[in-house]
């Protein structure tokens, strides 16, 4: 090659660059603006980190704006406020979908963490009659015991339930304040460091697949009633980092520690609890009313909370045929 074709060809690729970079910020610009919350936990973060560290959000044509949160119902009420488009929500906040706050677009992942723990010498569920149970109030810890206490043959009433946030269960259980409670891992994992002897005397998996513990995203629902095609490019997203975590569950609990800033040791537990399907399993699981199952289950154990009275039908508050179709 020649200095005068060397040059050339230079000069070439330098007027070419601006026309690249022109092309990149005009698909940029053009990508559609969202505001998408999560909750900072394997759960709550996994498929937005993954969506980040693998750029699916470009490849369908969206420009996130990611808040933080720390629980479901704020989301919930960010939406109806009109501050956030989407968000995620465990399963104790599905009961907000379910009265018409906001609408389903897609199920994450079904929740096996959740425990009910007791004290060293305390076996099976009935010994926990007339016990003291902490329990964070709506959550999933709470679901379970109520389930675990039907299965024995008791009820709500024959326990002392004391009302509790996650951490103040910790804490108490850890001091012997309560003798059992109603939690989850990874906080079940933080007490037994404490508390080595302490007994799992029941767990989600025992109640799976009739009662299962599903958590979702959800968006706004005047973004789910008019603009269709931001929902169906949210869902495209999510489907591709479904798929990428559920291929490799060890690399997305890498990715989402360090999205999030933190140590990834509490996440590689957290991931062990929870059961990850394909998007073409979430797909027949929609289409065969699993999905509608699920969310049954759960609008039976929020009635019986008093979260609900006359819960929607599932049909009503779950895109399922925008996600099965789209």
């Amino acid at each position: 090659m020649t200095r005068r074709n060397f040059l050339a060809l230079s000069a070439a690729g330098v007027a070419t660059a601006p026309a690249l970079l022109s092309t990149a910020s005009r698909v940029r610009a053009q990508a559609k603006t969202i505001r998408v919350g999560y909750i900072a936990d394997y759960f709550g973060t996994s498929l937005t980190a993954i969506a980040n560290d693998q750029d699916l959000w470009a490849k369908h044509g969206l420009e996130p704006e990611l808040k933080v949160f720390t629980n479901g119902p704020i989301q919930i009420q960010a939406l109806g406020a009109g501050s956030l488009d989407f968000g995620y929500v465990g399963p104790g906040a599905l009961w907000l979908p379910a009265s018409g706050k906001a609408k389903i677009v897609a199920m994450n992942a079904l929740g096996l963490s959740d425990r009910v723990i007791a004290q060293a010498g305390i076996g099976t569920m009935a010994d926990l009659k007339g016990k003291k149970i902490g329990v964070p109030e709506g959550t999933s810890g709470d679901m379970l015991l109520r389930l675990a206490l039907a299965k024995a043959g008791m009820q709500i009433s024959d326990v002392e339930v004391i009302k509790m946030d996650p951490s103040t269960v910790v804490s108490a259980f850890a001091s012997k304040q309560v003798d059992g409670a109603g939690i989850w891992y990874p906080l079940v994992g933080v007490i037994k460091k404490t508390v080595p002897d302490l007994v799992e005397v029941a767990k989600s998996a025992d109640f799976y697949p009739a009662n299962s513990f599903p958590s979702a995203f959800v968006a706004r629902n005047e973004v789910a009633e008019q603009d269709l095609e931001a929902v169906k490019k949210f869902i495209a997203v999510l489907k591709d980092a479904n798929d990428y975590r559920a291929a490799d569950v060890p690399r997305s609990v890498e990715i989402t520690a360090k999205f999030l800033g933190v140590p990834a040791d509490p996440f590689v537990t957290e991931s062990q609890n929870g059961k990850y399907l394909t998007t073409a399993e979430l797909i027949a699981a929609t289409k065969d009313g699993s999905v509608a199952s699920w969310l049954k289950g759960l609008n039976e154990q929020f009635v019986a909370f008093g979260k609900l009275q006359n819960p929607l039908d599932p049909k009503d508050y779950y895109l399922g045929d925008l996600y099965a179709g789209g």
